[in-house]
């Protein structure tokens, strides 16, 4: 366990020594920061559900940045080999890469509690509900994080995984949509791998433990095809 923790701490490092961390948070704070000022403060209604949903859609374009240089990088640089010969089994590996981004993702979303609590300055705020549309966006993007792993360790290009795991991430967000262009057996299935269907619940206050399972399987199914991938080339 202290050689995975290592390993974490040393990825979170990583971040704070690249560009990409920084950048990514300032466009998430400035685009967030117009949802809140835009839904919230210029109608006065004390009210995160259309924030929430907002910030989710944003998490499609963002989060690919964070975690297209996890693999991509290291294969770029020659480090993968090393990184892979360490006293460390490949899913730990991947779970350490894994656990940096969410860490710097929770971050990211904690900052934003700063809306909810000058709402509550303002008026009576339901919290159970705006904490369950935090719970929904952490695991939402956690599921995100698990994907973008997953197409970076594809490729040595950052802005070819960046770019795979957006497309990745569309396809769910959209699949539900596209159920109706396709025969009638398709669209239960379509409906149900939508990300939009899972999260849209939790943006609305509603906790279900079924969605909750969703993403979590999802996090854990791409985290699991990311290892593969690793130990295909670890045995070449």
């Amino acid at each position: 366990m202290s050689k995975l923790w290592s390993l974490t701490r040393r990825e979170l490092g990583a971040y704070f020594l690249s560009p990409s961390a920084y950048i990514v948070l300032a466009l998430f704070l400035l685009i967030s920061g117009y949802f809140f000022s835009t839904y919230v403060i210029a109608v006065r209604q004390a009210d995160m559900r259309p924030v929430l949903s907002e910030v989710a859609v944003l998490f499609l374009f963002l989060l690919p940045a964070l975690t297209s240089r996890l693999w991509a990088e290291e294969r770029k640089q020659g480090t993968d080999e090393l990184l892979m010969t360490a006293p460390l089994s490949t899913a730990q590996i991947v779970v350490a890469k894994y656990l940096a981004a969410l860490l710097l993702f929770s971050a990211y979303l904690a900052v934003t509690l700063l809306y909810p609590v000058m709402l509550a300055v303002w008026g009576p705020l339901d919290w159970a509900a705006v904490l369950t549309g935090y719970l929904g966006l952490l695991l939402f993007g956690g599921a995100a994080l698990a994907v973008g792993l997953y197409a970076s360790s594809l490729t040595d290009s950052q802005m070819l995984a960046a770019i795979s795991a957006f497309a990745m991430l569309l396809g769910f967000w959209i699949s539900a949509w596209a159920g109706g262009a396709l025969p009638p057996g398709w669209a239960p299935v379509l409906t149900y791998l939508s990300f939009t269907t899972h999260y849209q619940d939790f943006s609305k206050g509603l906790l279900d433990t079924s969605h909750g399972l969703y993403f979590l399987t999802l996090i854990a199914g791409f985290l699991f095809l990311t290892a593969r991938r690793l130990e295909s080339t670890r045995t070449r």
